[in-house]
C-alpha cells in the first residue's frame, strides 16, 4: 500500500480476517481492535513472540530476588549475566510429585539444566531449593506474584535468550496439562515494534534483528543518535492462538536512511549499491512510503480446519527430506540445464575412496599406464 501507516494496514487486515474467520468457523471469534504487545514485552512475558492468549499463565523476571541468594544455583547465574523466570500456577498445590518430576522431565528435553519449583501449602513453603533461600526471598517472591495458599512457581535460569524459550515452552507445556486452553475461541494480537538491530551471538557485532528494509521508528534522528539496539522499527505480526499467520512491515524508502542503517550493521556504501541497486535506484527516483503484510492462506486454513499441522491443509506437502513426493521432486537435472547454468556438481567421495591410502592410489595409476609412456 502506497502512502501507508501501520494504522492503515492494522485496519485492513482486522476487517479482513474478522470477516474470514467470522464466516468459516463456529468458534468464538475474538473481534478487533486486537490487543499490540512490543516485542520485548512478549518474550518476557509469553517467552515467545508468538503468545498462545488462550493461555492465562505468565512469566515474570525475578532475577534481582536470587542475586544475592543463598541458592548458588541461581546466584551463579545471575552473577554471569543471565536471568532467572518464574511462572506462577494457582491452586495446583494437591498435583502428586509426579506431576513435579514430569515437568522438570520436559523442561530438560527443551534445554534446560532443569526446573525448580516452589509450593505453597499450608501455610509453608514446599521444595527442595527452599533450605537455601532466606525468609525475604520468599516473601518478596509471593509479593511479585501475589502468591496465595496452593499456589506453586517454577523456575528457569538460563542467558537471557535461552531463558525466554525454555519459559516459554514451559508456560505451554504447563496449560497443556492443566487443561487451561480454551478450545473454542481464537484470540489475535498484534507484535509490534520489533528491535532493528540485535548483537550477533558469534561476533559480537550489531547486525540486523529481522526485517533490514523496515523504516526504523524516528528515522535518521534515531539512526544517528539513538544506542543502536534501543531503535526500533515499524515491523509487526499477527498471532492468532500461538500461530503466526502474517508478517509486514512499513518499508524504508529514503537512500540516505537505508545507507545509514546499513554502515550500522556493518556495511559500506559500495555494498549497499552492488548487492541492492535496484532498490536504491529506484528510492533515488521517488518511491513514496509504503507498507503492507503478507497473510499466509495455509496457515489460516489450519486454524480454521483446527488442525494440528500445516502439512494437513497442504495440497501436496513435503516430507521430511523435503522432497514432493506428488512430482517426484527435487529431481536429477540433466546436464545440458547445468550447462546452461553454468553450474558444476561434485559429488562427494565414497568412504572406500576417502580412506584410499595415498600411495595406492599411484600404484593404481602407473598399472594403466604403458610402460615407457
Amino acid at each position: 500500500m502506497s502512502f501507508a501507516t501501520q494504522e492503515d494496514v492494522f485496519a485492513v487486515i482486522e476487517d479482513l480476517f474478522k470477516t474470514i474467520f467470522t464466516k468459516f468457523s463456529t468458534k468464538n471469534i475474538e473481534m478487533p481492535p486486537y490487543v499490540r504487545i512490543p516485542f520485548k514485552e512478549s518474550m518476557l512475558k509469553y517467552g515467545s513472540d508468538k503468545p498462545d492468549l488462550r493461555n492465562p499463565l505468565e512469566i515474570k523476571d525475578v532475577s534481582e530476588v536470587f542475586r544475592a541468594s543463598g541458592f548458588n544455583a541461581f546466584a551463579g547465574v545471575v552473577k554471569n549475566g543471565g536471568v532467572v523466570r518464574s511462572i506462577a500456577v494457582r491452586g495446583i498445590a494437591g498435583q502428586p510429585r509426579k506431576f513435579y518430576d514430569d515437568m522438570i522431565v520436559f523442561a530438560q528435553s527443551v534445554g534446560a539444566k532443569g526446573l525448580a519449583y516452589i509450593v505453597w501449602e499450608n501455610g509453608q513453603e514446599k521444595s527442595p531449593i527452599v533450605k537455601f533461600m532466606k525468609r525475604e526471598e520468599l516473601d518478596a517472591l509471593k509479593k511479585i506474584w501475589d502468591i496465595k495458599d496452593g499456589d506453586a512457581m517454577f523456575f528457569v535460569a538460563e542467558k537471557e535468550k535461552k531463558a525466554c524459550e525454555i519459559a516459554g515452552a514451559v508456560r505451554t507445556e504447563l496449560a497443556n496439562r492443566l487443561n487451561m486452553i480454551d478450545k473454542n475461541v481464537f484470540k489475535f494480537c498484534w507484535i509490534v515494534d520489533f528491535p532493528m538491530f540485535e548483537l550477533d551471538e558469534e561476533t559480537g557485532k550489531v547486525a540486523f534483528s529481522h526485517n533490514p528494509f523496515s523504516m526504523p521508528q524516528g528515522g535518521m534522528d534515531d539512526l544517528l543518535n539513538k544506542n543502536p539496539l534501543d531503535i526500533l522499527a515499524y515491523q509487526y505480526d499477527i498471532v492468532c492462538n500461538g500461530v503466526e499467520l502474517s508478517s509486514g512491515a512499513i518499508r524504508n524508502h529514503r537512500p540516505e536512511v537505508m545507507y545509514k542503517a546499513f554502515e550500522i550493521a556493518g556495511y559500506g556504501k559500495d555494498a549497499v549499491d552492488t548487492r541492492f541497486g535496484g532498490m536504491i535506484n529506484a528510492f533515488r527516483l521517488g518511491a513514496p512510503p509504503h507498507g503492507g503484510i503478507a497473510p499466509g492462506v495455509d496457515r489460516i486454513v489450519m486454524l480454521l480446519a483446527d488442525e494440528p499441522n500445516i502439512r494437513e491443509v497442504i495440497a501436496f506437502p513435503f516430507n521430511q527430506q523435503a522432497q514432493d513426493l506428488m512430482m517426484n521432486a527435487p529431481s536429477e537435472v540433466e546436464m545440458k540445464q547445468l550447462r546452461e547454468l553454468h553450474l558444476q556438481i561434485v559429488m562427494p567421495k565414497k568412504p572406500e575412496e576417502k580412506a584410499k591410502p595415498a600411495d595406492q592410489g599411484a600404484d593404481e595409476k602407473a598399472k594403466t599406464t604403458e610402460p615407457g609412456k
